[in-house]
């Protein structure tokens, strides 16, 4: 059945769209109350509040779709604040012509996903609009975070040590490479980060700074966060950061894995005391096997540098312009 502008007219068909669909995958005691909005128990006095949209085009590709982008993206944002996620909202913008049954594939994909994270979707909305048959979706999500718990890019001071989660690229080659019509094995790297986050948390790591590492690539990222910690990022030279199909991959279009968009990576600063436990507790994690230290934090001028084979020191710049394709 294809999706018409009477699914989202309030009627009959607006019913069976929300019982059949969302009520099937999404169904709990909070949500399934039906009302204006959800009624949350919060047992914290700190709460991280966040919200993402995702227009990804495919909705599927090797490795994931928009349904389990769409609880990572906002799953990881809670995460990076050392927040527990908890509850999220969905909405959706339908357009005309779209599939339900590709539909339910998305929503039981977001279901799955939540499941793997912990979270439930506690309220939602459904738009449809002319259109071709696209969809796109908004999430919010709300996490708790302990009150010992403080992470914030400001927080980066001289002597930490940078840590990644795993090689990076995989999301943005994988799909440019669908967008492309190219041939290859490269699978998209979308998950919660949940069991490496929480894995630091309960070990008493000192956790300085968090952030997933998305649009823009490493390099934004650790520029955002030299700028707001006022310090000076050095990474080691000869990095290895992306695997070999990524490699090959960016040497045939010119791509620099720098600069590569991610939807299951992050970068995190902790003092050098901690820096041997967090990385061991990141690699034993469910998708940090490939974490490694890739930096030490100096003192200023606010920038990221990385020495070069000849003994010199090269700035690295922030992406410059839109990373192309759109990947979330």
């Amino acid at each position: 059945m294809k999706i018409t502008t009477a699914h989202g007219g309030g009627g009959k068909l607006s019913a069976e769209l929300i019982h059949d669909i969302f009520e099937r995958y999404f169904s709990n005691s909070i949500l399934n109350e039906m009302q204006d909005s959800a009624v949350l128990p919060i047992p914290s006095d700190k709460i991280a509040f966040t919200t993402d949209s995702f227009v990804v085009n495919p909705l599927f590709f090797s490795g994931g779709d928009i349904g389990r982008l769409a609880v990572c993206g906002t799953v990881n944002d809670l995460l990076m604040r050392g927040a527990i996620p908890k509850y999220l909202s969905a909405g959706f913008i339908l357009e005309e012509g779209l599939d339900t049954d590709l539909l339910l594939k998305v929503v039981r994909s977001m279901q799955l996903t939540a499941k793997e994270a912990g979270v439930i979707v506690v309220a939602g909305d459904t738009k449809v609009i002319e259109g071709k048959g696209g969809l796109y979706i908004n999430t919010s999500g709300i996490g708790l975070i302990n009150d010992e718990v403080d992470v914030s890019a400001k927080n980066v001071v001289p002597n930490d040590t940078v840590i990644i989660s795993g090689y990076l690229g995989n999301h943005h080659a994988c799909i440019m490479s669908k967008r492309m019509g190219i041939e290859n094995t490269i699978e998209s790297d979308c998950a919660p980060l949940c069991d490496m986050v929480n894995g630091l948390i309960e070990n008493k790591i000192h956790i300085h700074a968090m952030r997933d590492i998305t649009r823009g690539g490493l390099a934004t990222v650790l520029n955002e966060i030299a700028l707001s910690s006022c310090v000076n990022i050095d990474l080691f030279p000869d990095l290895k950061i992306a695997d070999e199909q990524v490699e090959g991959f960016c040497n045939i279009l010119g791509l620099d894995p720098l600069y590569m968009g991610n939807e299951g990576k992050m970068v995190v600063f902790v003092p050098t005391y901690d820096a041997d436990k967090a990385l061991n507790i990141i690699k034993a994690s469910k998708y940090g096997k490939n974490a490694k230290m890739i930096g030490t934090v100096k003192s200023a001028p606010p920038e990221v540098t990385i020495k070069t084979r000849s003994g010199g020191t090269r700035i690295i710049e922030p992406l410059m312009g839109e990373g192309l394709p759109r990947i979330c």
